[in-house]
């Protein structure tokens, strides 16, 4: 074989890890491609972060962390940069790619925090190549002591893409809930935002059409998209042009205010780990977005296994409306996980819950999406030595997970422990604090064997700051997505080159 032709593979799995796009190869049998293809890490990176909050009292940490990856080089580089913050009619101001790093990680293994404050912190555009990039996370957590939406705000940042849904958003007089809409790109992307009600979708000219300028964002608020208030509802995303990161800040004028992220794609069973034990109330919301209703059976994975909630056995969702059902405290002083599953012929549904703490005005709120299981490996970075619960859910088979605890930011040393979930339950543990820890760590979660195995963290940072309030935040774990299959070259690509 010529170095023409070795070249040509280079390239083309370099492409293959760089795209997270995988090869299709020729036909001749699955088994054939099942043993060719390889697992490689994915050479970059981008991940965007919204605007944390509007309140002067906002306290913002920031936590990066990427994961030590086997074949991912010695060397890489990542930041992650002020964007340019605009108004809802597409003006900017300043010029966010010139600012300094508000965090600039500097290898794997390690995490790095950051900080701001304020009500003016815009949100942050940001990038990772070579051995930083596989698996890159990072995590938001904004304090904020008092006023609309005062609570834990977390929110792990994400990667752009062009097609999002969040049900358990709300246009209620007691909401005030923002879809922010970041642009990494160096081209402008056009977006339309729809939201869908229990009657089905929500006319409103204003939510097409809307423009995101490069490397900035754009926050618009919900209600403005319809005259007539609506306590639960879907809100669609979607990219007619370029791509955009995008999550919905919720903010409620008693129950405090939290980040809900996009739910998983559409499926027929539907995973939602990691309802807190002393949860007083837990509302869930479910849409399907085809042509088709959707009937679901309602099961709690509770630590011992599967039940299902008195009252709320099902739920019937009609194509195209949102549908709510409250469950009350369902998990009755034991943690556990909602498990969807259709019955009969259903529909893919969406679905998120609302997770309410603590009772009359000391109430405080978190969201929980549908989530994609922990797969080949999850990370969840800024765990604190107290507070930090881990949620592990096997609503199949028995599933046996490895979760580490990397070193610490200023300190410590990584410690690694195996857990076994049994099928049907969920699992809720304090997780392994590093040895001699300094300042946050992260946590990894790799499947080991068994079944599926769906994961959350829950930090809860309950302190004299707001006396009685359940300060906490809800991030799911789904895989990282920090390897890509590339088929084996197998067949001499000089041909390419006649």
């Amino acid at each position: 074989m010529n170095r023409t032709t070795l070249s040509l593979i280079a390239a083309a799995a370099a492409l293959a890890a760089v795209t997270g796009f995988a090869a299709a190869t020729a036909p001749g049998g699955d088994g054939d491609s099942a043993k060719a293809a390889a697992r490689l890490p994915v050479e970059r990176s981008s991940l965007l972060c919204p605007a944390p909050s509007t309140s002067d009292l906002a306290e913002t940490a920031y936590t990066s962390y990427t994961p030590a990856s086997k074949g991912s080089g010695s060397s890489g580089k990542a930041a992650l940069s002020p964007a340019t913050r605009e108004l809802t009619d597409g003006t900017g101001s300043g010029k966010g790619k010139a600012d300094k790093p508000v965090l600039s990680p500097l290898k794997p293994g390690r995490p790095v925090a950051g900080e701001s404050s304020g009500a003016e912190s815009p949100a942050l555009v940001g990038s990772a190549d070579g051995n930083l990039a596989p698996g890159w996370t990072v995590q938001q957590t904004t304090e904020v002591a008092a006023g609309t939406g005062r609570g834990l705000l977390g929110v792990n940042c994400s990667a752009p893409d062009t097609d999002f849904w969040f049900p358990g958003a709300s246009t209620a007089k007691e909401r005030s809930d923002y879809i922010h809409l970041t642009n990494p790109d160096d081209s402008a992307a056009v977006v339309d935002v729809q939201l869908y009600g229990a009657n089905g979708a929500i006319k409103s000219d204003v939510g097409e059409g809307i423009q995101v300028q490069p490397h900035s964002s754009v926050p618009v608020l919900l209600s403005t998209l319809t005259d007539k208030p609506q306590t639960n509802v879907t809100l669609h995303v979607t990219a007619r042009s370029g791509r955009v990161a995008a999550a919905v800040l919720a903010a409620d004028d008693k129950l405090g205010g939290d980040w809900l992220p996009a739910s998983a794609d559409p499926a027929g069973t539907v995973v939602l780990p990691g309802i807190p034990k002393d949860a007083t109330s837990v509302r869930l919301v479910a849409f399907t977005p085809g042509d088709n209703d959707a009937d679901l059976k309602i099961q709690l994975a509770s630590p011992t296994g599967r039940i299902t909630p008195a009252g709320h056995e099902s739920l019937h969702v009609k194509s195209g409306m949102t549908a709510a059902v409250d469950l009350g405290d369902v998990t009755r002083g034991e943690a556990g996980s909602l498990v969807l599953t259709p019955t009969g012929d259903s529909a893919p549904v969406v679905a998120a819950l609302r997770v309410v703490r603590g009772k009359g005005a000391d109430q405080e709120s978190a969201f929980i999406p549908a989530t994609r299981p922990v797969g080949a490996r999850a990370t969840v970075a800024d765990n604190r030595a107290k507070g930090s619960t881990l949620s592990l859910t096997a609503p199949g088979a028995a599933g046996t997970v490895k979760v580490t605890a990397s070193a610490g930011t200023e300190g410590g040393t990584p410690v690694t422990k195996t857990y076994t979930v049994k099928g049907g339950t969920t699992m809720s543990v304090r997780p392994p604090v590093p040895a001699g820890l300094k300042g946050s760590y992260a946590l990894t979660v790799e499947q080991v064997s068994g079944g599926e195995v769906y994961g959350s963290r829950m930090l809860d940072v309950s302190d004299a700051d707001v006396p009685g309030v359940p300060m906490f935040t809800v991030q799911t774990l789904p895989d990282d997505r920090g390897t890509v299959s590339v088929p084996h070259a197998d067949q001499d690509l000089s041909v390419l080159q006649k």
